[in-house]
């Protein structure tokens, strides 16, 4: 009973998390018209989520091994239900900007916090069952999250889609009790200047195409964001190379089996996160219909999820991992070719739907299951990271793209055609991570980690 508690809690305040990111994306017109702002000032309240979200992972993952996993998970719930309660109070789009990339961090706490209590009590079987739970749960949060969020908003308004999963969030840490303790903490340093240079360094490149469209590609700040981003990534890697205690283990890098799954995961969110955040404001502008339709039109791409995952678990005992793998990759680039020329929107939609929920089912558990138990941390720090990253920058190139061919309005009569130019792309970048994928997987991999030599200076 207690399991199946800690179980219920962890997914519970997992659930939350991609629910405000996907949710944000059904309100940012009326949070636009309500404070009376503009569309990019609006856009940092999925952006600025995203961007913390995806920097503080690697940090809350080693935290979590290091000085505890249930403290870092209620520490993460905490913060982000609080500014869930900012968010919906807030009368000025630079606190709501604020409290939302706030709350990325402590979404960062949650998921990696979440992922490394239930990878220290479950093994075998039972873990890869419960991790592909735990997937089914980051897509149902991102796949209702539109639906739910205009279902709030044209029942109250746009501030109840930050209000509800807020209190929801300080409710569950009333059963703190259920969430099992941890070991003793470890006696490494944290690596705050790899912390620091990635967070920032991915911040600076969001920035980037964030604000190019609005400013221009040549001002003077998007000149020094990308000058920055360029210099820090590359310093980023550097100081993981060299540190005694690295934030990320970057011999997992060497894996082939590691690697493939990592650009596999990239590819499908590139694809999932924009259509969900985009996809409501593109069917409220181009077919007409109010907030509450155009989040239920996105379940057509979500849906499949509630079924999917399950079979996959299934069919793994005739289909190799990596042939699902593939073919979900195939799956989503067909659904959005089909998209760019097809005049009904079901058909493509439940296709990229149906490869999206492939991938949820299986990514998560394979990569998780790559690192011993007591690196479960850095594991799904690491792999949610890359997740993250793909599914932050494909959102924010996304919507840049989307912006300035629409001269910043998310309508008109251009529209339909820079929608059409995305999906060209993203299924460009499927198929072509699908060949990746086939020939990773056939490279043996190494008998042991290639180990960085740790150098002075």
């Amino acid at each position: 009973m207690k399991r199946f508690a800690m179980v219920v809690v962890s997914l519970t305040a997992l659930f939350l998390v991609p629910f405000t990111l996907s949710g944000a994306s059904v309100a940012l017109t009326r949070i636009t018209a309500d404070l009376h702002t503009t569309l990019p000032a609006t856009q940092w309240v999925v952006n600025g989520y995203s961007a913390t979200f995806a920097g503080f992972m690697l940090m809350t993952g080693s935290l979590a091994d290091r000085y505890g996993r249930r403290r870092v998970f209620l520490s993460g719930v905490g913060l982000f239900s609080i500014c869930a309660l900012v968010s919906a109070a807030a009368t000025d789009i630079v606190v709501l900007d604020l409290a939302r990339a706030a709350a990325g961090v402590g979404a960062a706490a949650t998921v990696t916090g979440a992922s490394a209590v239930l990878a220290q009590a479950f093994t075998g079987a039972a873990r890869t069952r419960i991790f592909g739970l735990f997937g089914t749960t980051v897509g149902l949060g991102l796949a209702f999250g539109p639906t739910l969020a205009g279902l709030l908003m044209e029942s109250f308004s746009w501030r109840a889609a930050f209000g509800l999963p807020g209190v929801i969030g300080l409710i569950t840490l009333a059963f703190f009790r259920f969430l099992p303790a941890s070991g003793t903490a470890a006696a490494t340093r944290t690596d705050w200047a790899g912390a620091a240079t990635f967070t920032v360094g991915l911040v600076l490149l969001i920035l980037v195409f964030s604000e190019g469209p609005e400013l221009g590609w040549t001002s003077p700040l998007v000149l020094t964001a990308l000058a920055g981003a360029a210099v820090l990534f590359p310093l980023f890697v550097r100081i993981e190379r060299r540190t005694a205690d690295p934030l990320a283990d970057l011999r997992l890098l060497a894996s082939p089996r590691f690697l493939a799954l990592c650009a596999a995961n990239v590819a499908i969110v590139a694809v999932f996160g924009p259509l969900v955040v985009y996809l409501p404001s593109y069917f409220m502008a181009t077919q007409g219909v109010p907030a509450a339709g155009a989040g239920a039109l996105v379940i057509l791409l979500t849906g499949p999820m509630l079924v999917l995952p399950i079979l996959c678990g299934l069919l793994a005992r005739w289909v190799s991992p990596s042939a699902q793998v593939v073919a979900a990759l195939v799956l989503v680039g067909a659904g959005a070719v089909w998209f760019c020329v097809a005049a009904d929107y079901a058909g493509p939609l439940l296709t990229m739907g149906a490869g999206i929920a492939i991938a949820t089912g299986l990514l998560d558990g394979l990569a998780v299951s790559s690192l011993p138990a007591d690196q479960a941390g850095m594991a799904a720090g690491m792999f949610n990271t890359v997740k993250l990253t793909g599914e932050t920058l494909g959102i924010t190139v996304v919507g840049s793209v989307l912006a300035a061919r629409t001269a910043g309005s998310l309508g008109g009569a251009a529209y339909p055609a820079a929608m059409d130019l995305v999906l060209w792309a993203l299924a460009a970048l499927c198929f072509g991570v699908a060949l990746l994928v086939v020939m990773l997987f056939r490279i043996p991999e190494p008998a042991a980690p290639r180990r960085f030599t740790t150098t002075p200076g």
